[in-house]
C-alpha cells in the first residue's frame, strides 16, 4: 500500500495562500511559514503531518499527495477546512 509524509499550511484565503506560496518561491523556508500562518494545529511542528496512506485524509488532498511531485509546493488547494499548501516530503509505493 502506498504511504506519503507531507507538510501543510492551512489558511482561510486563496489570497493569503498564494501569497505565502510566493514568499516561498522566493526563497522563504516552508516550515517557518507554517509555524508563522497556518491554522492548523500541525502549523506548531513546521506543518508535519507524519506518515498516512490514502483515504486517512480529504479527498482533494490525497489527490495532489500522492499524484504530484515530491518536494514540490503545491496549491492553492480547497478543501472544507480553507486553502493548503502541500509540500510533500516522501511517498512509496
Amino acid at each position: 500500500m502506498s504511504k506519503a509524509t507531507a507538510r501543510h499550511i492551512l489558511v482561510k484565503t486563496q489570497e493569503q495562500c498564494n501569497d505565502i506560496k510566493d514568499q516561498i518561491v522566493k526563497g522563504s523556508d516552508f516550515v517557518d511559514m507554517a509555524k508563522k500562518h497556518s491554522l492548523c494545529p500541525s502549523g506548531k511542528q513546521g506543518g508535519a503531518l507524519g506518515e498516512f496512506c490514502p483515504g486517512q485524509m480529504v479527498p482533494e488532498f490525497d489527490k495532489v499527495v500522492f499524484s504530484e511531485e515530491i518536494g514540490k509546493v503545491h496549491g492553492p488547494v480547497q478543501t472544507q477546512f480553507g486553502f493548503h499548501l502541500i509540500e510533500i516530503t516522501s511517498r512509496s509505493e
